[in-house]
């Protein structure tokens, strides 16, 4: 499928008609295990001498189908789906790290991702340390003997900022580390990482691949890029794997070394399974991504102009506007838009983002974003709550700023609907 335009892959591929009964979309295969042929096809199967279904757990016709179409769109040469966005970030880590080991991570991430990194990664025994990812030689003296990755989002969650990733990816060439890069707000239409140096893409499928708000999922690309054996940093890949009756998955697979260890030792035993429905959702979601996205980046666009001239509004972040300072990126990082998130500081600080989250009629207060319809949440109250101040200041989600994720209504609606909270909440 690579001979085809984005807009023919993201509905055709991964899918093929199906054999048993012609069903042209993609079924459900709402099942647990697969019967073998005879005893020496389970243990071709088992010893990965041949692609195939051995358990739910592991593999599945319908979440394949999705693997493949979101690796095609990311330029990946593999992909694994899970359970969640967060699910995603440890499964792209567990094959790199172990006790001691640790990351390095812009300080521009969604919330719970900094929590993830900075407290729960801790009972693994593994550490990360935060830096501004703008100051690229910060980033380099972060590294050391035991840092296995970096890892950045390509447009923050909840600011919309837009990483360098051409410079951040030439560090970790330079280093010698894999690049995992959060691509959820950009979506691969928007942004492919890999061609700016990523070895690992993740995702939240939650977000805007499903684009609904119907599903929990998550999915992590494959490059297919990285040496694994290069450095003898990363024996799970590099050396016999005890996990999996001594392999060694990089002299056996290649280029897929990474995604068939996530499949055949991270799904089956951290367990962080997607579900055949929820990747069928996802799967119709994807069909429409472009469409969407191009409606969602010019309803941004319109709503954070209209904004950005309110005098009732002191700040907005949306890196499409010629004023952001990451304006310049957006060409270069993100060359069809600058995504559909971002946040507002509004005059009146914490108390008027309260009024204003409640007294808007279309947008809807929830923890979700990338839904086609238009989203707001007070992330110092809610996503950010867990951060100090100081934290949250540097996540982009300070107590006066809220976050909008804007749908693909009617932009004149969407404005109408701020306009008269604003002025609710900060009469």
């Amino acid at each position: 499928m690579t001979d085809y335009s984005f807009d023919t892959q993201q509905v055709h591929a991964g899918a093929e008609p199906d054999p048993a009964t012609g069903a042209r979309q993609v079924p459900i295969y709402q099942t647990t295990a697969y019967v073998f042929k005879d005893a020496d096809h389970a243990a071709r199967l088992f010893g990965l001498q041949e692609v195939g279904y051995i358990y739910s757990r592991l593999t599945n016709p319908t979440i394949s189908a999705l693997a493949a179409r979101v690796a095609a769109l990311e330029g990946g040469v593999g992909a694994v789906c899970c359970s969640s966005g967060h699910a995603a970030q440890i499964m792209a880590l567990f094959p790199l790290m172990g006790p001691g080991l640790n990351i390095v991570a812009s300080t521009r991430l969604y919330g719970g991702t900094i929590t993830q990194f900075s407290q729960t990664m801790k009972r693994f025994g593994w550490s990360c340390t935060f830096v501004d990812f703008d100051d690229v030689a910060a980033i380099e003296a972060a590294v050391d003997d035991n840092t296995r990755a970096i890892f950045c989002e390509s447009i923050s969650n909840p600011g919309g900022y837009v990483t360098d990733l051409d410079a951040v990816g030439a560090v970790a060439a330079k280093v010698g580390l894999p690049l995992i890069v959060d691509n959820t707000l950009a979506s691969p239409y928007l942004c492919n990482p890999i061609q700016h140096g990523a070895t690992l893409v993740v995702h939240s499928a939650t977000k805007y691949l499903t684009g609904n708000g119907t599903v929990t999922g998550g999915v992590i690309i494959d490059s297919g890029t990285f040496d694994w054996s290069a450095s003898g940093k990363f024996p799970s890949l590099s050396a016999p794997e005890p996990a999996y009756h001594g392999l060694c998955f990089h002299q056996a697979l290649g280029a897929m070394a990474f995604t068939f260890h996530s499949i055949a030792v991270g799904l089956r035993d951290l367990g962080m399974t997607m579900n055949p429905q929820g990747a069928h959702y996802t799967l119709m979601g994807i069909e429409t991504l472009s469409l969407r996205m191009q409606k969602h980046v010019a309803n941004a666009t319109a709503v954070a102009k209209w904004l950005e001239a309110d005098p009732r509004i002191e700040a907005v972040t949306y890196a499409g506007l010629e004023s952001s300072p990451w304006h310049d990126r957006v060409a270069r990082i993100c060359p069809k838009g600058a995504g559909a998130l971002f946040t507002v500081a509004v005059k009146g600080g914490y108390e008027a983002c309260v009024k204003l989250v409640n007294d808007l009629k279309l947008f809807s207060h929830v923890a979700n974003l990338g839904d086609a319809r238009s989203l707001i949440i007070h992330p110092a109250s809610t996503t950010h709550r867990q951060l100090t101040e100081e934290q949250q200041i540097k996540a982009g989600a300070a107590p006066n700023m809220v976050r909008l994720s804007i749908g693909i209504e009617d932009a004149a609606d969407l404005i109408a609907d701020l306009d008269q909270a604003l002025s609710a909440a900060t009469a």
